[in-house]
């Protein structure tokens, strides 16, 4: 028999081998993964109601059931209909913490039920000012606000200059940094990205609003490298 022959031969039996291993693999699992599957209960459940406030059903709304009964933390959520009305279906037999959170509302106090036939009424409270009712917008609203520095101060001269890094040639660069760089590591426009109480609490020779963002952006191992590039 030929070398090539033989060679073939083997090169055929091990990837016969390593198909019937892997299909071996598929067909048995792990008995700790097994053992996991069955303690999860099967999700028969479902919670259903309806969201009030003092101006009536709210619509459009969310309701959110979350457990930490389970084998992983479990959050559901969905959104009333025109009435008000909302199911969350599809939940393993546990505790829930259910409640409510939508644009000129804020958050209810949750409630903890289990999975029933029975419709609950869940209770939303209006937000008493625009202040309010902004705590529970997104952090991509807040980062839609956000205004680059404008065209003519590219290229940025640094900080002995106008404050923005010499590395930064247009506002598009700067723009595609922010996106590329920040936003890579960052949830830009969640309240730490916005909101410098905490560098106050954390350093009491802070005192302006400046120097608060001044030590926010040099903090982290990547401070220095993030406040000079922009």
């Amino acid at each position: 028999m030929k070398t090539s022959t033989r060679s073939g031969i083997r090169t055929a039996a091990l990837c016969v081998g390593l198909i019937a291993l892997f299909a071996g693999l598929g067909a048995y699992p792990s008995s700790a993964l097994l053992q996991s599957q069955r303690n999860v209960p099967a999700p028969t459940g479902y919670i259903q109601g309806v969201v009030q406030s003092e101006k009536g059903p709210e619509a459009g709304v969310w309701v959110i059931a979350e457990t930490k009964d389970l084998l992983t933390n479990f959050i559901k959520i969905v959104v009333t209909d025109d009435q008000g009305k909302f199911m969350v279906p599809d939940l393993p037999n546990a505790n829930y913490k259910v409640w409510v959170r939508g644009y000129g509302l804020v958050d209810s106090t949750p409630i903890t039920m289990k999975p029933d036939t029975k419709s609950i009424t869940l209770r939303a409270t209006t937000a008493k000012t625009p202040q309010e009712a902004a705590q529970v917008y997104p952090g991509n609203y807040w980062l839609s606000l956000m205004a680059p520095p404008d065209r003519s101060l590219f290229p940025g001269t640094g900080a002995q200059g106008n404050g923005i890094g010499a590395g930064m040639l247009t506002q598009n660069h700067w723009i595609n940094q922010l996106k590329s760089g920040c936003n890579f590591c960052h949830q830009l426009g969640n309240k730490l990205t916005r909101n410098v109480d905490h560098v106050y609490k954390a350093d009491t020779n802070v005192h302006t609003s400046t120097e608060a963002w001044e030590r926010r952006l040099h903090g982290g191992v990547r401070g220095d490298s993030m406040y000079s590039t922009l």
